[in-house]
């Protein structure tokens, strides 16, 4: 009786933690003085060059991203390492540097190789696993030129050297990437990751720096338990996601859905008619950050732009993530 006692105030004073949070949440983004529509280079200006290279990250830089993506693996060494996925052959030569180095899926996990390992491996532009066919035919030629992996160190000091050097202050966007399967390995991604963004100044509200997950449970850890003060934002993949907003808003400060996920429909005069996520994730002082906007893959829109006027324009969102920055700064400076 006494145990469930402790348990049930337990979960009361969470409950108190959480909702404190939220409201230090809401004064965040005042004032850290976030653009009014951000643009943020999903896995760098990846519509030009292959993704997460430094050099996709420069030329993201040049083009005006407001804030740059890092998706976020450990390699064996624990050292993050900026890539989409924990597997590598999708996007790297690892099959011929390392063909006997699969596991018995037939897969090659980012989590076997020490990072010294990692950096012996070619960059590619992405290619279907199944089909062996390049996912975006008319992008940067397969194979062509010579990129490798960074990890997470190395951007930032790409990009803080470039904030340096140009008077400009663009920041970083990191994602945690499959919290649980790092777990089960033995490494605990958060802790490691949010240690080194700390040590290069970014550990608060105003500190230019949105940590991003997928995982819910992952990033109220990273709120409550590991103590973060970063701007989060939880991305949402699914429509019923979208139903608990309000919880969200009790340790992240926005939420990041499919852009997709938030239009409804149809009406009979053949106009898209939308849901209220927005205006709820609004009216609870979040931010929305769509993904992903793309030239060369806009389903159900007839051009590039009109997903672009749909977010900005009608829904009013905050800022999208897109494999192409330099057309998004051209359409809001049109």
């Amino acid at each position: 009786m006494k145990r469930n006692h402790q348990s049930l105030l337990y979960r009361k004073l969470i409950r108190i933690l959480l909702l404190i949070l939220m409201f230090a949440n809401l004064d965040g983004w005042t004032q850290n003085e976030m653009k009014e529509k951000m643009i943020i280079a999903h896995r760098g200006a990846s519509g030009y060059l292959p993704e997460h290279t430094l050099e996709s990250k420069a030329l993201a830089y040049g083009m005006g991203a407001d804030y740059i993506e890092q998706d976020l693996v450990l390699s064996k060494d624990d050292i993050p390492v900026v890539i989409h996925d924990i597997h590598l052959e999708e996007v790297t030569n690892v099959k011929e540097v390392f063909p006997e180095r699969k596991r018995e899926d037939g897969r090659y996990y980012v989590i076997d190789f020490a990072f010294e390992e990692l950096l012996r491996l070619k960059v590619n532009e992405r290619i279907n696993r199944k089909t062996g066919e390049v996912v975006y035919p008319g992008r940067f030629p397969a194979g062509a030129s010579s990129f490798s992996l960074h990890n997470l160190q190395q951007e930032i000091e790409l990009i803080q050297g470039l904030n340096k050097s140009t008077g400009k202050e663009v920041g970083i966007y990191p994602e945690i990437k499959n919290p649980g399967f790092h777990l089960e390995e033995g490494k605990d991604i958060s802790k490691i990751v949010l240690g080194i963004l700390k040590k290069y100044g970014y550990a608060d509200l105003n500190d230019s720096c949105i940590l991003q997950c997928f995982d819910r449970w992952e990033l109220r850890r990273i709120r409550v338990e590991l103590g973060s003060r970063l701007l989060l934002t939880q991305l949402l993949e699914d429509r019923s996601e979208l139903d608990d907003i309000e919880a969200y808003a009790a340790y992240a400060n926005a939420i990041g859905p499919h852009y997709g996920l938030l239009i409804g429909g149809m009406n009979l005069k053949g106009d898209l008619t939308f849901n209220d996520a927005v205006k709820r994730a609004h009216a609870l002082g979040m931010k929305v950050h769509p993904y992903t906007y793309r030239k060369d893959a806009h389903p159900g829109f007839d051009s590039f732009e009109e997903p672009l006027r749909v977010s900005f324009e009608q829904l009013d969102v905050d800022g999208v993530f897109t494999d192409f920055p330099d057309l998004v700064r051209n359409y809001l400076n049109r």
